[in-house]
């Protein structure tokens, strides 16, 4: 592989990987690119060409139909194939990661890159065989640049629309899973992944605990310091919970106002209260001043703990329920603690 080394700014310039086993081709190709100020990878065979795919992650592929060890379509069904495994890896995270970072998202969003087949070959089973492979385009040997030219910034044209596309839809993706004063997930989000956990958990016939928090006596700490400081509080309340999950397993959410809530799947009951153990532990040490508060002159949760084991004949209500009455039954405890529905 021709390695690059990219001088100050040249991240943004378009990257364009060529895989061809002429050397005069590459060197070509190379010098007219350059001329348009692209970035150039070049690799003699598929076989290359998909490793370097995957470590350099081009903007555009130009792919020649006849090479040694993997021709190009063969090699343009397996890029094709990693793209499609990349985006349904990327959704199955989606579905069980509970941080809901952009990386993620722009990895579901994430067109397929351009593949300009460059062949010698202008039959009509040779054009077929290019289309059925997935390939976006084909030139033909020799090579006019021109054409070439035009055909590439047609392609980076739809490459940046493209990319337009997926920040703007990230940007919705954020708006309608996340809460926008403590950045986690929302409710909505929280019932999509307690449905998807409780489906999971059902065929793998493991435990799914819950844990629902109510900040004590809020209205009256609203009251007292006023909207702002309220707001500022739950954000702190709703970090202390964000630490205390498993990353990648549990998900936070803020419930609704004042409220919060923890899934935690493959958690046994025991694992559930421990995990309260340390929020309580973290929101005391937080030591929020709040004279409004009958229970403490700091800030307090109570918190209903609920373990089930998911099947067909329930829903993920019931466990909701249970968390409920928990919580319930720690307000009327006194507040300020954890009760447990097991």
């Amino acid at each position: 592989m021709s390695g690059i080394s990219p001088s100050s700014g040249s991240e943004q310039r378009p990257l364009i990987l060529v895989a061809d086993d002429d050397k005069n081709i590459r060197v070509f190709l190379r010098k007219v690119m350059e001329k348009e100020r692209y970035r150039v990878v070049e690799v003699n065979d598929g076989k290359q060409c998909l490793d370097a795919y995957q470590t350099i992650k081009p903007d555009i592929v130009l792919l020649d139909a006849v090479m040694p060890v993997m021709d190009g379509f063969t090699c343009c069904k397996h890029l094709r194939q990693i793209a499609k495994n990349n985006l349904k890896s990327a959704v199955e995270t989606f579905d069980t990661d509970s941080t809901l970072n952009n990386t993620v998202i722009s990895k579901i969003w994430e067109p397929s890159t351009p593949i300009l087949m460059i062949t010698c070959l202008d039959d009509e089973e040779s054009v077929n065989r290019a289309f059925e492979a997935e390939a976006t385009d084909y030139v033909t040997k020799p090579i006019h640049w021109p054409v070439l030219r035009q055909r590439l910034r047609g392609l980076l044209k739809q490459v940046h629309v493209y990319k337009q596309l997926e920040a703007a839809n990230q940007a919705l993706q954020h708006l309608a899973n996340v809460d926008g004063l403590t950045e986690l997930a929302n409710r909505r989000r929280f019932d999509d992944y307690l449905n998807t956990q409780w489906i999971n958990l059902i065929e793998k016939k493991s435990p799914l605990s819950m844990i629902l928090c109510d900040i004590d006596f809020f209205k009256f700490y609203n009251d007292k310091y006023g909207h702002p400081a309220g707001d500022v509080c739950l954000q702190k309340v709703g970090a202390v919970l964000s630490l205390t999950a498993q990353k990648h397993q549990d998900l936070v959410a803020r419930y609704g106002g004042e409220e919060f809530a923890v899934i935690m799947p493959y958690t046994p009951a025991s694992g559930a209260v421990h995990i309260a153990e340390v929020i309580q532990a973290g929101i005391k040490d937080l030591q929020i001043v709040h004279d409004g508060s009958v229970v403490s002159e700091y800030v307090t949760l109570s918190m209903g703990v609920a373990t089930v084991v998911p099947t067909w004949e329930s829903s993920p209500s019931e466990l909701i329920v249970l968390a409920d009455k928990a919580l319930y039954q720690a307000k009327a405890g006194g507040r300020d603690r954890f009760v447990s529905s097991s």
